[in-house]
C-alpha cells in the first residue's frame, strides 16, 4: 500500500527560524500556589473568557473583563466590567450593553479603565441582537466609576486607524499618557499566503485621542507581527510586544524603532511588567503542533537582563486551552503589589485563577 501522507501543518504554525534554536524553558522554580476560580460572582452568575485584566492604582484590587458568562456579550444586559479586592470579593461592576468581546485592558494611573472591544459582532449575533452591530473593533476609556469618557476607532466598523481598527487587540498608557493599541487578533492564524492582505501594527495616540503615527505590518520579519496579542511597558519606557504568532517578545521604543527581540519566554499571550521590571508571560496555547517542545504555563522573570527565573505549569483540564496539546493556562496576566499574580482564563476553564507567592527569589 502506498505510505500515509504527512499531516497537515496546522494554518499558522510556522515561526521564524531562528526561534527553533531557542532551548524551551520548561523546568524552573515554581514559588507560587495556583488557586483556581478567584472572585466567584453573585446571585449565581457565572464567569465567561476573561483575557482582559490589570490592577488598580492601589495594588491590591484587581479589574476584569468578562464576556458576559460566555465568550460573547451579544444580548447580554450583564456588566462585563467588574473590579474585585485581594480577597475576591465584587467592589464595582458596569459595562452592560456598551462591549461585545472585551479583550485587552490597561487601568491607567488615575484608575481609569481602559478595555479593547476586540471584534465586530457575527451576522448570527446581529440577526438576533440588532444593537450588537454598533459594538467591537473599539478601544473605550471609562472612569473609576464607569462613565465612558473616551472611545478610540468606531464601534461596530472596521478599518484602519485613527477612523477604525481592525481587531484590536490590547492597549497601554504609557506614563506621559500617550496610548499605545495592537492590532490584530486572527492574523497568527496565516499563513504566508493569505497572511499579506492582514493586519499587524501598532498605534500610537496622544493622552487625548489624537492619532500621532503606526508601524508594523504583517509578516515574520523584524518589526512585523503574526497577532500582537499584549504590551506592556518597562521602567525605561521601551514597550513590550507579546507576537504570539510568532512566538516571541518585540521591544520597541516609544517612536516604533526596535530594540531588541527575545524568544525565551515562549508562545506568549499576556505579558505584564511591574514597577520593579518583573515580567510575568503567560502562554495559554503552545503544544507540539504550535511551539513543539515549550509548555503552556507562566514564565516569570527580568525585563531588565530576559532572565526566565520561574515556570508555573498549566492547570490540568479535560480539555485544553488554545489549539489543542494538555492542560490550560490564562491569556491575561497582571501582578499586584505584594506579587501575586492573576489570569484570566479564556476556553474550557474561565474566569480568574490567582497565582499566590509564597517564596521570594
Amino acid at each position: 500500500p502506498a505510505p500515509a501522507a504527512p499531516a497537515a501543518k496546522p494554518r499558522g504554525a510556522t515561526a521564524p527560524p531562528e526561534q527553533a534554536n531557542v532551548k524551551p524553558v520548561n523546568f524552573l522554580p515554581n514559588p507560587y500556589e495556583t488557586v483556581r476560580n478567584f472572585g466567584p460572582l453573585p446571585n449565581g452568575r457565572k464567569w465567561g473568557s476573561v483575557s482582559a485584566i490589570d490592577v488598580d492604582p492601589d495594588g491590591k484590587s484587581i479589574w476584569a473583563a468578562d464576556r458576559c458568562g460566555s465568550n460573547s456579550c451579544a444580548g447580554s444586559t450583564v456588566d462585563p466590567i467588574i473590579k474585585l479586592d485581594a480577597n475576591g470579593n465584587i467592589l464595582k461592576t458596569f459595562g452592560a450593553g456598551q462591549i461585545l468581546w472585551p479583550h485587552g485592558m490597561d487601568v491607567d494611573k488615575q484608575g481609569n479603565v481602559w478595555v479593547v472591544d476586540s471584534r465586530v459582532a457575527t451576522p448570527d449575533e446581529i440577526k438576533k441582537f440588532p444593537n450588537a452591530a454598533n459594538l467591537g473593533n473599539s478601544v473605550m476609556k471609562f472612569s473609576p466609576d464607569g462613565k465612558l469618557l473616551l472611545t478610540l476607532g468606531t464601534p461596530g466598523k472596521t478599518g484602519n486607524p485613527p477612523e477604525a481598527f481592525n481587531e484590536p487587540n490590547d492597549v497601554l498608557v504609557a506614563p506621559d499618557g500617550s496610548i499605545f493599541v495592537s492590532e490584530s487578533h486572527t492574523a497568527q492564524f496565516l499563513d504566508k499566503a493569505e497572511g499579506p492582505s492582514a493586519v499587524g501594527r501598532i498605534s500610537k495616540f496622544s493622552p487625548d485621542g489624537k492619532f500621532i503615527k503606526s508601524w508594523g505590518a504583517w509578516g515574520y520579519g523584524p518589526s512585523e507581527f503574526r497577532g500582537p496579542h499584549s504590551i506592556a511597558i518597562d521602567s525605561r519606557g521601551r514597550l513590550f510586544v507579546a507576537d504570539r504568532g510568532n512566538r516571541r517578545i518585540q521591544i520597541f521604543d516609544q517612536e516604533g524603532k526596535l530594540l531588541d527581540t527575545w524568544y525565551q519566554f515562549s508562545r506568549i499571550s499576556g505579558i505584564y511588567i511591574d514597577k520593579n521590571d518583573t515580567l510575568y508571560a503567560i502562554d495559554s496555547e503552545s503544544d507540539d503542533n504550535y511551539n513543539p517542545g515549550w509548555r503552556k504555563g507562566l514564565r516569570v522573570g527580568s525585563a531588565k537582563t530576559g532572565e526566565v527565573w520561574f515556570f508555573v505549569p498549566e492547570h490540568v483540564s479535560k480539555q485544553a486551552s488554545g489549539m489543542g496539546g494538555y492542560g490550560s493556562m490564562g491569556e491575561g496576566v497582571a501582578a499586584d503589589a505584594q506579587g501575586n499574580v492573576y489570569a484570566g482564563e479564556v476556553g474550557p476553564i474561565q474566569g480568574v485563577t490567582k497565582f499566590v507567592l509564597r517564596l521570594k527569589r
